[in-house]
């Protein structure tokens, strides 16, 4: 929540920074501002997956739903059908042969053309990262649990070791 709260305050700084500093340029900002992502944007544009949502795709096995928190993590407690894919070793994966992907993981690689990729962390901060580098490496179509384990933990009342 602190980093939610900070980045949003960062991004408010620096707008006013540019209004403030570059007046003149005032128009050019608008228009890129307007086309451009929002630091919270992520949650407008279809990318996030509600608890909800996301039981309907476990329980049809619709989903490649990769768990982005550190091992440890994962071991402590994950949820059903989560792959653990670390966040510093998640680029790097993605970018494996299908091969490699399946023999490290034991799943089926993701496919760019794949609707159903969700990643997933304990809160949202790190999948929200893990989205941005899957859509960089163009998974355009994967989105991400912004409730993260905490909020399944919430609602399922119970730990998936």
């Amino acid at each position: 929540m602190l980093s939610f709260v900070l980045s949003r305050s960062f991004c408010q700084v620096v707008t006013e920074a540019n209004r403030r500093c570059y007046p003149a340029f005032g128009s050019i900002f608008r228009t890129f501002s307007t086309s451009s992502p929002k630091c919270d944007e992520a949650s407008d544009d279809g990318s996030v997956v509600t608890y909800s949502e996301l039981k309907t795709m476990l329980a049809s096995h619709n989903i490649q739903l990769f768990d982005v928190r550190n091992p440890d993590e994962y071991q402590a407690g994950h949820i059903p059908q989560a792959v653990n894919v670390p966040l510093d070793n998640l680029e790097e994966s993605l970018q494996l042969s299908p091969e490699l992907f399946e023999q490290r993981f034991e799943v089926k690689a993701p496919t760019k053309a794949d609707d159903n990729i969700v990643f997933h962390c304990k809160s949202g901060i790190r999948s929200i990262r893990a989205l941005g580098i899957a859509h960089q490496l163009g998974f355009s179509k994967a989105r991400h649990f912004k409730g993260g384990y905490s909020e399944w933990v919430e609602q399922e009342g119970k730990l998936i070791k």
